[in-house]
């Protein structure tokens, strides 16, 4: 893969680069540096991606970038494209984005920083979803939809959640009944729930502080979607932590200092994340410490699912 990754750096003029393979799943992403500075590689995964839904992203991302929001940038090609076809893979450049991911800025921080820190990103949530509700979308502007069918529909975005290999029979029945209850809420809620563009994966890998100033990375899986979804992604992986509720107040301050947001499909959105991941995780299931991570997800979204239904 790093020699696809060099010849994908050469269209961008730094076939000589320095390259360090960052990360890999739905992107195979490289840093990329030289005397003009460090950029971001992402090579993607063939077919999970059409090339219409990138050049969105790109477009969406760029868009966000002149509005104030702190983003990787796209950076255009010698040729002048954002993406190109490199052996069968569509490959973007974005600036590099320094800094410490919250994930890693949370292992040393006190409970009032840890507090001061959910009320910035609640904050910057909330800027991030006027922004894309501001833009004006290019004709052809296509993204997933994080909408009812997405999460609940039979081909879900991140799978058939319900049918997970391994479930014990009370999970299953359990998971089974939370889809027919949450596909009746959201079908009797949905319209009056804030709908737009949100990001759907903001979880602390995702979140980088850099000068003080909160960004967000890889939006992969951005799209159409309930923006509570947003603030119930970033909030699950803390659910079970002592500080949970200090944590959730201090999100949810944040975020309503800039913009409203009816909060009262919370709990829905916190077990329909949970649910995803379920999902998500089936066709890893053969990865290297998958099991553990499915017992934890499958854990998460049962406690998640009794304390809604």
């Amino acid at each position: 893969m790093t020699d696809l990754a060099q010849k994908a750096a050469a269209e961008w003029g730094l076939a000589h680069a320095r390259l360090q393979f960052v990360a890999g799943r739905e992107n195979q992403v490289y840093r990329v540096s030289d005397a003009s500075g460090d950029h971001a590689l992402r090579l993607k995964r063939p077919g999970y991606r059409h090339s219409i839904e990138i050049e969105s992203e790109l477009l969406w991302m760029a868009a966000l970038d002149r509005a104030g929001i702190l983003v990787p940038r796209p950076v255009p090609s010698l040729r002048g494209h954002w993406m190109e076809q490199v052996d069968g893979h569509l490959v973007d450049l974005l600036t590099w984005m320094p800094g410490q991911t919250l994930g890693a800025l949370l292992t040393e921080s006190t409970d009032a920083e840890a507090q001061a820190l959910f009320h910035n990103l609640g904050r910057c949530m909330a800027q991030f979803h006027a922004a894309s509700d501001a833009w004006v979308k290019p004709d052809g502007f296509s993204r997933v939809a994080w909408d009812a069918e997405g999460l609940l529909g039979e081909p879900p975005l991140w799978g058939r959640f319900w049918e997970h290999p391994a479930l014990p029979a009370e999970d299953k029945a359990l998971f089974e009944d939370f889809r027919a209850k949450a596909a009746q809420d959201l079908r009797r809620m949905g319209s009056g729930l804030d709908h737009g563009l949100i990001h759907a994966d903001l979880v602390r890998e995702n979140v980088l502080v850099s000068g003080g100033r909160i960004g967000m990375l890889d939006f992969d899986d951005g799209g159409w979607g309930y923006r509570v979804f947003d603030l119930a992604t970033t909030l699950l992986k803390f659910i079970d932590a002592p500080h949970y509720p200090k944590l959730k107040d201090a999100l949810l301050r944040g975020y309503l200092g800039v913009r409203t947001i009816d909060l009262g499909a919370l709990d829905l959105f916190l077990a329909l994340r949970a649910v995803t991941y379920v999902g998500w995780i089936v066709p890893r299931l053969g990865e290297e410490g998958a099991t553990e991570r499915s017992h934890r997800y499958v854990a998460t979204a049962r406690s998640t699912c009794l304390r809604y239904l």
